[in-house]
Order: C-alpha cells, then sequence, then structure tokens
C-alpha cells in the first residue's frame, strides 16, 4: 500500500564532475546511500550519492521518478534542461534499490546546443566541410580551364586526376549537407549520409590507386601495367570494402563518444592496407628513380624526385599524427580537449587535398606533353611485367639503337636540353 515503491534517478552532470557521484568512506567507494552512510554524508537513504559542486549550485542534476504502488511500469514526464556552462554532458540513468534490478528503460533524449543539433565534437566540421567544397571547387575550376586549354595535348593520366578531383569535391558537399541535415533536424539522413560514406570510401581507394600507379611510372614511362594491373585492381577493391565498412559503422551507428575500442577490428584491416599501398608506391618509385636515372631522362627524373619528396613529407606528417590521435584517443574522457576533436578528422583531408595539388601542379596539362608523357625509348626498360626476356643476345640490336640514338643527341644533353628535345623530335 505504499506510495512509491521504486526509485529510477536520472543524472545530468559535466564529465569534469564525475567523482562527484559516490563517495569514498572507511576506503571503500559507495554509489548509493545507506543507513550508514547517511549519518556521516547527510544522504537519503536508498538515492545516489551526489557531491554538489559548488561553483555550479544545482549540479549534477537529479531526476526522481518513482513507481507507485504495484505498478510496474512508470512514465517520466518531459522535462527540459538547460545548460548554462560549456562542456562535455552525460545522462546516467541510476537505481539502487536491489528490487528493481532487470529494470528496462526506454525512451529518447534531445540534445541541442545554442547553434543546433550538432554535438560539440562534430559542430565545427560542418564550416570546415564548406570550405573545404570551397577549395576543391577552386580547384576543379583552375584544372578544367587548364584541361580545356590544352585539350589536345591531354594524356591518359589527366582523366584520372580529374576523376580524383570530381570524387573529392562530391565527397566534401555531400558531407556538408549530411552535417548541415544534422544540425537542423537532430537526426542524421540515412541516404545522405550513406552516400558521403561511398563517395569517401570512392575517392580514398582512387586517390590511393593514383598515387600507386603514378608511382610505377603509368602514362609517363610505361603505357600500360602489364601483367600487374590485376594485382593493383585487386588491392583497391580490397581496400574499398574495408574503408566502406568502417565508414558505415562509424557515422550510421549511434554516437559514442566510449566507442572506439569497439571498432578496432575494422581500423585494423584498412591500416593493414595503408601500409601495403605505401610500401608499394615506394619501391615502385624506387625503381622507376633508378631506370630514369640510368636513361638519364633529367627531366622526368626531376619530377619524380619532387613526387618523391612530397610523398616523402607527407609520411612522416602521417606517422607523427598517427601517434598524437592515438595518445588523443587514450586520454581520459574527463580530460579530453573536445574542442579540437575535429582536427583529428580534419587533417587527413587536408593531407590528402594538399597531395592531389602536388600532382596537379607536376602534372598540369602544358603544351608540351613530352616532358612527362610516355615514349617508346624510355618506356623499354619498364614492360617488365609485360615482357620476357629470352635472351641477352636478342637484345643486342635493340641496345645499339638506342646507343646510336643517344649519341646522336649527346650535343643536346651538353647543352642542358635533354630528353625534352630528343621527345620533341621523336613525336
Amino acid at each position: 500500500m505504499q506510495q512509491n515503491t521504486g526509485l529510477v534517478e536520472a543524472i545530468i552532470l559535466e564529465i569534469k564532475d564525475s567523482k562527484k557521484i559516490g563517495a569514498s568512506f572507511n576506503k571503500h567507494d559507495a554509489i548509493c546511500c545507506t543507513p550508514i552512510l547517511s549519518k556521516d554524508l547527510s544522504c537519503k537513504v536508498g538515492e545516489v550519492i551526489i557531491q554538489n559542486n559548488p561553483d555550479n549550485p544545482g549540479w549534477p542534476k537529479r531526476i526522481k521518478t518513482f513507481f507507485e504502488g504495484k505498478n510496474e511500469v512508470v512514465n517520466m514526464p518531459p522535462l527540459s534542461v538547460d545548460i548554462n556552462s560549456t562542456g562535455m554532458y552525460y545522462l546516467y540513468f541510476m537505481i539502487c534499490d536491489p528490487q528493481l534490478k532487470g529494470t528496462i528503460i526506454k525512451g529518447r533524449t534531445i540534445w541541442r546546443n545554442p547553434e543546433g543539433y550538432l554535438p560539440g565534437k562534430m559542430a565545427p566540421l560542418m564550416t570546415f566541410f564548406g570550405f573545404m567544397s570551397l577549395a576543391y571547387l577552386v580547384l576543379g575550376l583552375v584544372w578544367f580551364l587548364r584541361f580545356v586549354k590544352f585539350w589536345k595535348d591531354v594524356i591518359q593520366l589527366h582523366y584520372h586526376i580529374s576523376a580524383v578531383i570530381a570524387l573529392g569535391m562530391c565527397e566534401v558537399a555531400l558531407w556538408y549537407f549530411e552535417y548541415a541535415n544534422f544540425n537542423s533536424t537532430g537526426s542524421r539522413p540515412v541516404g545522405v549520409t550513406l552516400w558521403a560514406v561511398s563517395f569517401t570510401a570512392v575517392k580514398k581507394t582512387v586517390s590511393r590507386l593514383l598515387l600507386l600507379v603514378v608511382s610505377m611510372g603509368y602514362g609517363v614511362v610505361r603505357p600500360t601495367l602489364g601483367g600487374i594491373t590485376s594485382k593493383v585492381l585487386l588491392l583497391g577493391l580490397i581496400y574499398f570494402v574495408a574503408s566502406e565498412a568502417l565508414g558505415l559503422v562509424e557515422h550510421l551507428g549511434n554516437i559514442n563518444d566510449f566507442s572506439d575500442k569497439t571498432k578496432l577490428i575494422l581500423v585494423l584491416p584498412v591500416t593493414f592496407l595503408d601500409a601495403c599501398f605505401i610500401l608499394w608506391i615506394f619501391s615502385s618509385l624506387s625503381i622507376t628513380l633508378e631506370k630514369l636515372q640510368m636513361r638519364r631522362s633529367m627531366a622526368k627524373l626531376e619530377l619524380y624526385r619532387k613526387f618523391t619528396n612530397s610523398l616523402a613529407v607527407s609520411v612522416v606528417l602521417s606517422i607523427a599524427w598517427i601517434g598524437y590521435e592515438l595518445y588523443f584517443n587514450a586520454s581520459d574522457p574527463s580530460s579530453e580537449p573536445w574542442e579540437i576533436a575535429w582536427i583529428i578528422p580534419a587533417f587527413w583531408n587536408l593531407l590528402s587535398f594538399a597531395l592531389l595539388i602536388v600532382i596537379c601542379i607536376l602534372w598540369a596539362p602544358t603544351r608540351n606533353p613530352t616532358r612527362y608523357a610516355y615514349s617508346e625509348e624510355t618506356g623499354a626498360d619498364f614492360d617488365e611485367e609485360g615482357v620476357s626476356l629470352t635472351s641477352s643476345v636478342a637484345n643486342m640490336p635493340d641496345m645499339v639503337e638506342r646507343k646510336e640514338r643517344t649519341a646522336s643527341t649527346a650535343a643536346d644533353h651538353v647543352l642542358g636540353l635533354g630528353d625534352d628535345l630528343e621527345e620533341d623530335k621523336q613525336e
């Protein structure tokens, strides 16, 4: 016949006040108030012990909901709570009555910041992707004008670069609209989010494949990839699947600040495949530079040296940032600088955009595409996977012919004109 037969407490607190929940007594930690603790801590028996914050009276905030009589269901009335201090806040449902063990809580909570529904960690990303959309638009416009101006002299590689720029424009635009919709409605648009995740996975895959084929000298020192085309495509397909799965789990699930460890199973394959790309890219660059040096193709050699230096800088920055990211994720949430958490994903977008700009500058369409386009003489030594050498004797006429060609242009090398004039003659 008791009016109140059970208590469920909803407690809202800032993460830095988490130690104000419960108390230590005789070297034992307690969350709920007992008859013994009530004498020393001035708490009510059967309720959660809360030490009020003197700097913010009334916090942590406690909201009580009682079961009445023999009722097994109780509805918590709608309630609005105003938060006047910036910080990371959490909502806990706590029960001290052992008879209520196994209680199921169903419902919905709505969180809103002054600028919209985006969480504090994600709000700056909307502005970031807005600026990235403008940056990709400017890059795409400049590249398009250059492409149209020298459209008769473009090579196959230019089409691949154009595809990466287009994918990047779609990716950042979709993410901007996804965050803008989330911020205005309070729920993530599943369709837009799915498209944004898919475009991100495709763009990351195509970007890595572009770096790989450029490192192999595709379109510059070899007309095709030969027998390794299937291996390159297979690696790209596996990377796309792994990246897509990770993106779906990260962005289509519930937003949980403590769920990073559960993603480890999906993060490891992506990390391993990224390492495979890096190793393959630099091993291919090493072979390409060695062959260009042997052929004394100075223009192409200088081009690939600049490309190699840019990649090396990006790898060093990536390793340093990964170390910082591990430190950031391993830090205690109560001391986590959540205000700058958006910089973690933003860095990778900026790095990939910077690499794309470098490639656009180095391989920009010009009136003289032979500066980096494939020619038969420089390409002969690079079709290693497609051509099998049966004997050294069979190559003697070709070697003599190449020596004669080299000798005929010796004066050009002395004057510093090098292979550019030689390739113009062949054209």
